[in-house]
């Protein structure tokens, strides 16, 4: 369960958003949530990423030795 605060401007708009369509409150936040929980997790991880990979002094390779690498380079 979770219960959030939301400022009274937000509030109003969702509130006019379920009265028009005859969905719930609860239905727009979980479908707000869920859009961009993904974003947030995916920014997350790849900052964790970059710190482990600035920490550990390893080299930075261009995308054209990534490709030549992996048999892709034209």
């Amino acid at each position: 369960m979770l219960a959030i605060r939301l400022p009274e401007e937000i509030e109003t708009r969702l509130d006019a958003l379920a009265k028009a369509t005859g969905r719930t409150k609860t239905y727009y936040a979980k479908e707000a949530i869920l859009t961009h929980l993904e974003d947030l997790e995916d920014a997350y991880l790849a900052e964790e990423e970059y710190l482990r990979f600035k920490a550990s002094g390893e080299k930075a390779i261009s995308l054209e030795e990534v490709e030549r690498r992996l048999g892709l380079a034209d």
